[in-house]
Order: C-alpha cells, then sequence, then structure tokens
C-alpha cells in the first residue's frame, strides 16, 4: 500500500499545487551531462528548498511568505526528519538562543499541550504542526524524490535532476529549475551533487588550533575497564566480538574520516491499549549482543532501564529515548560510509541500525542473561498504534547527527562556542555543548573501549556566521546549507541541534529572498539588512514582535540591593540572583520599551536556583495601574532540557512608551530569588 502511495505521488509530482510554479518547455539551458537522459517534465520556482526536515519546512515557509514560489522537496516519505522522527526530548542549550519561527513552532507545541511552550512532545504532534506551516502557506510537498544531478552555468546552479525515490528510471526523472537553492537535508546532497567543498570525519586539533578535536578517548558514554572484547575471552586468536573495530587507537587529536554513530531516537509506550509488543526482529543475531551480555555481568548492580538508556518521558505514556552509556542505542562505528555512499548502500545501513535497535529491545526483554528486573520492565513497553502508522509504528527517520559538512565561506570552529572569537555576521545562534557521540569501539591494553564521545560546555550563547551558511563564491553563489553549515566536527557538535537548524534556515530563506530580490549572489546580500529582518519581522507575518527584557539589557534593567550575576543555567548570557540567605531585600525592575500600544501577555522566567524561596514577590505597573502578584516555587514546573521556565503573569493593557514595568522583589524572601528575563507578548488582532 505504501508503494502505491509514493508511485501515486511521483505521478502527480508537478500537480502544480503551489501557486507560482511553471512548466519549462525549452530545456536547451541544460547542460550536456544531464540532456541525454533529459527529462519530460520541468518545474521552475523563484526558491527551491530539498529536504523536508523540520528545517526544510520553515525555510520552505519563509521564501513563500515573503512573496516567492517554492518547491519543496523530500527524497524519502517523511516530513519533519528528526523533529517528527522521535527527537521529542528537543536539545535547547539555552532557549534565548531559539528565535523566529523555530520558537513559533515550539509555541504552537505549547498550544497543543495547553502550555505558553513546550520542549517535549509526541513525534506526531511535532508532524502536525510543521504541517500547519506548509497547510498555512500553501505548499504541498514533493516526496520520494532525490537528487541525481545539478547543472550549473559558471558557479550559479541552474537545474536538479530528481529520480523517484522508489522506482528509479531515466524515463521519469523530472528537472527543477530555480533562482536559489537550499540544501535543508541532513546529508549534503544537494550541496555535494553542485561540486561545493566538504568534509567528513574529524579534523586534527592542528588545522583549527582546536583542543578537543580528533580522536578522543575519554570517560563519557564509556565501557568500563575489564570487559574482554575476543569471542572467546581472553584468546586474541578466537577473533574479536561484533562491534569491536580491530583499528588502533591513534593519538588524541589526530583528524581522520570516521563519522560519531548514529541511533534511533525510539518512541515507545507504555499504554497497553496503544501498544504492539515489542517482538523478535528479522534478521536478530544475538552475536550482536555478546559485548552487551558481558557488561552486564560486569555490573550486577546497574538494573534500571535507565542505566542502559536515557529514557524520557514524553507526554501521553511515551518515551523519547537515547543513547547511554558504554553500550546502549548507538550503533557504534557502522555508519563510516553513509555520508558518501550510494543510495543503495545508505538504504543497507538503515536497515541495518532498524534491525540493530529492535534487536537491542528484544534482547532487554527476553535474554535471560538479562537480570529479570530488566526483562519485566522493558516488557511493560511497546510500539505505539498511533505513530509513524504509515512505516510499521517504527520510526522512518535515522538520526544522521553528522554527515557531510560544508567548507564553506567562513568555517565555525570551537573558539567560536568558546566566544574566543565572535563573529559579526551571526544570523542564529547556538548554546549546545560541544558533543559528539562515540564513533569507534576498538581494543585498548587488551579491553573493549569506545572512542570519540566529548561533551565540554560552560559556555553561554553564540552567533553563527552567515558564512557558515554559504559555499565559497566561486563554488557556487546561489545555494544555502543551513544543515550542513560549515563547521569543524567539534563545533558542529554544539550547533547540530534541531532548533537551531530552523533558526537558520528561516535566515537563509531571507537571505535568499534578498539575493533574488537584488540579483546579487547569495554571499553579496546585505547582511546587516538580514539581521535587521530578523529582528523587526520574526514570525515573517509583519505584526509588532514580542518584547524580551534580559537582566543583562542595562538600558532597561535598574537593580537594587545585593544581586549575584550568574553565568551559567539561565535565560541569555546570565541571570540575577539572591542568596538563600540574604534577608536585606532587593528588587530588579524590568521596563520595557513599547512601541506599540495594546493588550500584552507577560511571561517571567525563572531558572532552576539552589534553596529557591518558596514565594516571590512580583509586581506589574501598566501605565498608572501596579498590580501585585505571589508567584508559588511550586507553581514553577522545568520539563525537559532546559534551564527554567516561563511563569506567565498575566494580561495587562500597556501604554506607548516606558510607562510600564515588571519588578522581581527578595524582600520577606525564604531563599534565592532569581531575576532573569521578562517578555511581552502582543495579542494579535
Amino acid at each position: 500500500m505504501r508503494k502505491k502511495i509514493a508511485l501515486a505521488q511521483f505521478a502527480c509530482l508537478f500537480t502544480f499545487l503551489l501557486s507560482g510554479f511553471r512548466p519549462v518547455a525549452n530545456r536547451q539551458q541544460a547542460s550536456a551531462s544531464s540532456a541525454a537522459a533529459a527529462p519530460a517534465v520541468s518545474v521552475q520556482a523563484d526558491v527551491c528548498v530539498y529536504g523536508a526536515t523540520a528545517a526544510g519546512v520553515i525555510a520552505a515557509y519563509t521564501a513563500k511568505k515573503m512573496g516567492k514560489s517554492v518547491v519543496l522537496i523530500e527524497p524519502g516519505g517523511h516530513l519533519g526528519g528528526m523533529t517528527s522522527g522521535g527527537l521529542g526530548y528537543t536539545d535547547i542549550g539555552n532557549k534565548y538562543a531559539i528565535t523566529g519561527l523555530s520558537r513559533d513552532f515550539y509555541r504552537r507545541i505549547g498550544r497543543h499541550y495547553g502550555k505558553f511552550e513546550q520542549w517535549t512532545f509526541e513525534p506526531k504532534v511535532a508532524k502536525q504542526y510543521l504541517q500547519q506551516y506548509l497547510d498555512e502557506a500553501g505548499i504541498k510537498v514533493v516526496y520520494q524524490n532525490r537528487v541525481i544531478s545539478a547543472s550549473k552555468s559558471g558557479a550559479e546552479i541552474k537545474s536538479i535532476v530528481l529520480e523517484n525515490s522508489m522506482k528509479p528510471d531515466a524515463k521519469t526523472n523530472q528537472t527543477v529549475s530555480a533562482k536559489v537553492f537550499l540544501d535543508c537535508t541532513y546529508e549534503g546532497d544537494l550541496m555535494a551533487k553542485a561540486g561545493v567543498s566538504y568534509a567528513v570525519g574529524r579534523e586534527a586539533n592542528s588545522d583549527y588550533n582546536e583542543t578537543i578535536e580528533g580522536v578522543q578517548l575519554m570517560k563519557g558514554h564509556q565501557l568500563p575497564d575489564g570487559i574482554d572484547p575476543y569471542k572467546i575471552a581472553g584468546k586474541p586468536e578466537s577473533g574479536l566480538l561484533w562491534g569491536v573495530s580491530p583499528a588502533k587507537l591513534e593519538p588524541n587529536g589526530t583528524g581522520d574520516k570516521k563519522v560519531q554513530a548514529y541511533n534511533y531516537r525510539i518512541c515507545l509506550t507504555s499504554d497497553p491499549a496503544n501498544m504492539v509488543p515489542i517482538t523478535k526482529p528479522e534478521g536478530y543475531d544475538v552475536s550482536h549482543f555478546e559485548l552487551l551480555a558481558r557488561l552486564i555481568a560486569k555490573q550486577p548492580e546497574r538494573k534500571t532501564l535507565n542505566d542502559y538508556f536515557i529514557w524520557s518521558k514524553m507526554p501521553n505514556n511515551k518515551t523519547d529515548i537515547n543513547n547511554r552509556n558504554g553500550f546502549s542505542t548507538d550503533m557504534i562505528g557502522m555508519n563510516h560510509d553513509y555520508p558518501d555512499a550510494d543510495y543503495k548502500k545508505r538504504a543497507e545501513i538503515i536497515r541495518a541500525h532498524e534491525t540493530y535497535t529492535k534487536g537491542l529491545l528484544y534482547f532487554f526483554g527476553h535474554d535471560p542473561r538479562v537480570p529479570a528486573e530488566l526483562r519485566e520492565a522493558m516488557l511493560k513497553w511497546g510500539y505505539p498504534k498511533d505513530e509513524y502508522v504509515e512505516t510499521g509504528n517504527w520510526s522512518p527517520q535515522l538520526y544522521v547527527r553528522e554527515a557531510r559538512r560544508m567548507i564553506g565561506s567562513y568555517v565555525m570552529t570551537q573558539a567560536n562556542c568558546e566566544s574566543k572569537e565572535v563573529v559579526k555576521d551571526g544570523v542564529g545562534m547556538a548554546a549546545y555543548t560541544m558533543d559528539s557521540h562515540n564513533i569507534q569501539r576498538i581494543v585498548v591494553n587488551g579491553m573493549a573501549k569506545n572512542e570519540g564521545n566529548v561533551e565540554v560546555g560552560g559556555f553561554g550563547p553564540y552567533p553563527i556566521a552567515y558564512g557558515s551558511l554559504v559555499p565559497k563564491e566561486k563554488e557556487c553563489t546561489n545555494l544555502l546549507v543551513p544543515v550542513c553549515l560549515s563547521a569543524t566536527h567539534i563545533a558542529y557538535g554544539s550547533i547540530r541541534m534541531e532548533p537551531v537548524f530552523m533558526v537558520l534556515a528561516q535566515s537563509s530563506a531571507i537571505a535568499a529572498v534578498m539575493a533574488i530580490d537584488s540579483k546579487k549572489s547569495v554571499q553579496q546580500i546585505d547582511i546587516p539588512k538580514l539581521q535587521a529582518k530578523l529582528k523587526a519581522d520574526p514570525l515573517v507575518n509583519g505584526k509588532t514582535p514580542e518584547i524580551l527584557v534580559d537582566n543583562e539589557d542595562s538600558k532597561h534593567v535598574s537593580v537594587k540591593g545585593n544581586w549575584e550575576s550568574v553565568k551559567k543555567g539561565g535565560y541569555g548570557p546570565s541571570f540575577l540572583a539572591t542568596s538563600e540567605s540574604d534577608k536585606n531585600g532587593g528588587s530588579v525592575t524590568f521596563t520595557p520599551e513599547i512601541a506599540a500600544p495594546g493588550n500584552y501577555q507577560i511571561y517571567a522566567y525563572f531558572p532552576k536556583v539552589a534553596k529557591p524561596a518558596s514565594e516571590i514577590k512580583l509586581s506589574v505597573k501598566a501605565g498608572s495601574e501596579t498590580k501585585t502578584i505571589s508567584v508559588l516555587e511550586k507553581d514553577i514546573v522545568v520539563e525537559g532540557q532546559t534551564s527554567g521556565e516561563w511563569y506567565h503573569v498575566g494580561k495587562f493593557n500597556l501604554p506607548k512608551g516606558n510607562a510600564s514595568s515588571v519588578n522581581i522583589s527578595s524582600e520577606g524572601a525564604s531563599g534565592a530569588v532569581a531575576a532573569d528575563a521578562v517578555l511581552f507578548v502582543p495579542e494579535s488582532k
């Protein structure tokens, strides 16, 4: 049935439901290399977005809302990439870094669950709201079509050729011409076909003057000492266990072409009425889990699922399960060929990951070497009937953490993450830890060890260069790459988060429109104008943007009393806090500059602090009126990978100017009080 649907979609590939599409009758502009198998149907649009990931959806929506014709192509059949592919426990780093339509997406998710924002969600809910953007813009995704070539005139892409992903046949190939192209895939296939330089694997520390690049034998997600790597313990001549590579350990900082591990972010349910049992998958090979069995025997005290998985709870009794410790959902070392593999080889790698992951779940539920407590716990979970209904209740999206990385006009490095180098052409921010999963499993001193894991953080939000989204001008003048952007392996590990990809996709789409309108290359657009557009019209709807007053905004924040600046864990670069023993009292006043009078919903951000006060005094001045509010600590519920939560202060009618403010007081507090940021959200008219 799925195949019939896909073929039907292909048959009506370009039914021109997207306004602005123009069939092209004359294909003389095609290069000689593609003329031999000249497709019968061609389509022309202003902007071609390749990859219907969450980034691709936001890019397409942005360009269409700005008046351009858009074609959105997805090589598979899945909408939303990892955002709707199981990664519901959103990697945020710092909410301050998430702006524009990306933030709006998590607000829409929040409304679905009855909250202001929500960063944990079910896959089907994510897909629903990504589809909502496309419906609002009148965009129909072209599914099951993948790029096989790109035709260029000099450094400009003129067109790309697509083949049917389900049933490749040169007779049914299609051509898409556009003024600007965006590659929003995790693999960077369009970028590669266009002849743009890229890297795969890890740089050496010496390449970009980094310190945690290349080979890194660290303790994170590591196997304990003493795990024998050989089929017959103690006998190297018996050969290595499955998953253990014969590669030798190179010196720390050595570069290579190896890629950090992929996995599936697994959605299971504990609701019996919505459950499909976990059964033995086709191709199950118990020898793949011999190392795991030895690990379990080595640590008998570990008897919970959370000892072997990051088992994050999602709404409605569901999960987002991720890799944890020495042997888990990461299929370490089995993806090194993936970035540059052809489509057939990639499909084989994807199937192997699916079989491995389903086998892992089955192993934990049924193998007698697994402690009874663990087996019983696993058997309480199953695949959700209401998720991924078209793909057997299993995510169609492998978590491709990193594949190709463009070598563009600017390369983001460790120095950018740590703010030792700060770019001036920032068009988005990142804030997550520099994060790499393990890359290989090898023998070190006669023991099985994982290599490649890096988790180094402690820095605040930092800007991402526009130059990292565009190729070198001599290579391509009309391509933007917001996902496989230009960064070293270790810097990419900080940037590569779904919300950030969406932010960069919006910036890229605006840049594409500016390039078209100005008839310039994407490298030559007016970057300050792009930055201004992002700030003035964050939702691409022309409406009054919300107003954020952060504690570091000295022009709009006044402080009385003893407040310490805390550099980690708040909203933005820092937050202010009093000591839990401070009895002197003090206050922080946030005063916005209201440009458009009217009703505003006001939210105050409260980060997690040690020994917080059970009650905080807050007052709102709205023109000539003042209202006092008691904020109870128990009402601030923090969920997901976040430092704190927005507290809804209420709706207020605010006059134009600076006659309104929010005051957070520590007077009479029984513990620590935080003052971080206040948000003023205008009601839509």
